[in-house]
Parts: C-alpha cells; sequence; structure tokens
C-alpha cells in the first residue's frame, strides 16, 4: 500500500506542476481568446488524447446512473471550473491565480470530512492552513495597495473555480472505485466538450478563427495535450490515495506558475509572491507528513 501511495502522490505532483504551466500558458492566450472557446478547445484536444486507449482498453459497461452523474461531473470540473479559471485569469496574473486556486486542497478537507469521507488530522489542517496564510500573503500587497475591482473580480473567479474542483474531487471518489480510471476521465471530459460547445458557439468559434499566431496555437495544443495526460493521472492518484492528500499538491502549481510567469510573461515576483510561495512548499510538506494508514477510510 505504501509503494502505491507514494505513485499516487508521484502522479498528483506531476499534475500540479501540470496546472501551473497551463496556467501561465493560458495566462499567454486569454486575451486573444474567449473563455468558453479556450476552455472547448484545450478538452477537445484532450478528448482526442484520450479516445484511442479508450477504445483499444476493454470495454466498460456503466451503470446508467453513474454514467450520468461522471458526465454531470466532468461538466461542473472541466466546463464551469475552467471557464471561470479563464475568466479570472483576465484579471489576475499567473501567480497570483495558481495561489488562490490552491486553496483547493483547503475546500477539499473540509468538504470530505463534512461528508465522512474522509477524517480531519492535526497535521493537515495546519499545513494547508499554512498554504492559505501563503495566498494570503502574495495577494494582500496587490489587493490592499490598489483600489482595482478587476483584482477582486479575478480572485473571486478563481475561487469559485477552486471550489467547483474541490467539490468534483471528493464526488468522483465512489466512480473511481468502481470503474477504471481512464473511462471515467474520458466520460467527463467528452460531457465537458459538448456543454461547451454552446458557450463557445456563442462567442464565435465556429464561424471565425480566434486571431491567434503560431504561438499562441502552440499554447493551445500545449494546454489541451497536457490536460489530457494530466487529469488521467489526477484520477488515478484519487483513486490509489485521499483527496486531501492529492489535492494538496495543487500546491506545486504557484511555484510552477511564478517560476515560468516570470521567464515568459515578465511577471513580477514580489516579495510578497516569495512569502507566499514559502507558505504553500511549507503547507505541502507539513500536510503530507501524515501516516498513510491513518488516511485510509
Amino acid at each position: 500500500m505504501r509503494g502505491r501511495d507514494g505513485l499516487a502522490l508521484t502522479a498528483a505532483a506531476a499534475t500540479g506542476v501540470q496546472v501551473g504551466a497551463a496556467l501561465v500558458a493560458t495566462r499567454f492566450v486569454v486575451h486573444d481568446i474567449g473563455p468558453a472557446s479556450l476552455a472547448f478547445l484545450r478538452y477537445a484536444i484532450a478528448v482526442l488524447c484520450l479516445a484511442p486507449p479508450f477504445w483499444m482498453s476493454a470495454r466498460v459497461r456503466f451503470v446508467p446512473r453513474d454514467l450520468m452523474a461522471v458526465m454531470a461531473l466532468g461538466v461542473v470540473q472541466f466546463g464551469l471550473l475552467i471557464v471561470l479559471l479563464n475568466l479570472g485569469l483576465q484579471f489576475i496574473s499567473s501567480t497570483r491565480a495558481a495561489l488562490l486556486f490552491s486553496t483547493f486542497p483547503l475546500m477539499t478537507m473540509f468538504i470530505a470530512a463534512s461528508l465522512g469521507r474522509e477524517p480531519l488530522s492535526r497535521m493537515k489542517v495546519v499545513g494547508v492552513a499554512l498554504t492559505i496564510v501563503g495566498v494570503a500573503a502574495a495577494l494582500g500587497e496587490r489587493l490592499m495597495t490598489r483600489s482595482a475591482t478587476g483584482e477582486w473580480l479575478g480572485a473571486l473567479l478563481v475561487l469559485a473555480a477552486a471550489l467547483c474542483g474541490a467539490v468534483c474531487s471528493v464526488l468522483y471518489r465512489p466512480y473511481l472505485v468502481r470503474y477504471p480510471t481512464l473511462p471515467v476521465g474520458t466520460w467527463a471530459m467528452l460531457a465537458s466538450v459538448l456543454f461547451l460547445a454552446v458557450p463557445a458557439g456563442l462567442e464565435g468559434l465556429f464561424t471565425d478563427l480566434p486571431p491567434l499566431n503560431r504561438a499562441g496555437w502552440l499554447a493551445v495544443l500545449f494546454i489541451g495535450l497536457s490536460s489530457g495526460i494530466g487529469y488521467v493521472l489526477w484520477l488515478w492518484a484519487l483513486k490509489h490515495s485521499t483527496p486531501t492528500r492529492v489535492t494538496v499538491f495543487l500546491s506545486l502549481s504557484p511555484v510552477t506558475a511564478a517560476l515560468l510567469g516570470v521567464s515568459f510573461l515578465e511577471e513580477p515576483f514580489t516579495a510578497g509572491v516569495l512569502i507566499g510561495l514559502a507558505g504553500v512548499v511549507a503547507g505541502l510538506w507539513l500536510a503530507t507528513r501524515t501516516e498513510p494508514a491513518r488516511e485510509e477510510t
């Protein structure tokens, strides 16, 4: 079990890095393409990546009620969450968005505990709370020194996206126990693509191509490919470890976003961001020190 748990946490860590990189790539193109259109392209590409292994694998028969639940979760996880995140990135930097999104574990922890899915532990509470202190430090310098409505709006949109993801992370677990990871992920993404086609069409995606240059289209391709691979890793990690232990690795996303944002988007690396990253990394270390045996439900 320890070996499987270690692999699950490694997969979760890889997903945390992928989320940060995708946030930076999204910030790179988000002003040239509508939020729903970008979300549609992201998961249309991801579904195309997952389709071959999905059809080559053994057929899995879903109970109709379970399939509908998985697809509904997919609409929230990939449709609503990503649209909210893309909207938020129009107002705040990728680093600050990633730091806000790292509240995901705290939300997951309390939702899982309230539903009786996962016990709370002192170490997890302290670790996740420390990530929130880091987030507050990074955002406080901007929100308290500037009367910018856009900053607050962007922050609220990203927090709403994190809440969507936290709820889905907890509710996915029963279906991941019953069914293989790949079919669950593929059906969830397909549902989101069908859902996103409507708002993307309203943005004009199917009548006029977005005014993206070569670098922009490469960024969109990267976002889609990495999302397909990252989500399979994410579901596999959720299947073999607890929601809080998996989602806490999203704390790696602001570290990744900060490094890439400075390098490619010339985003400022301020003292507040540095303090925030330190809090996030320390919280990640504390929250994952709990003995795996105590995490089992």
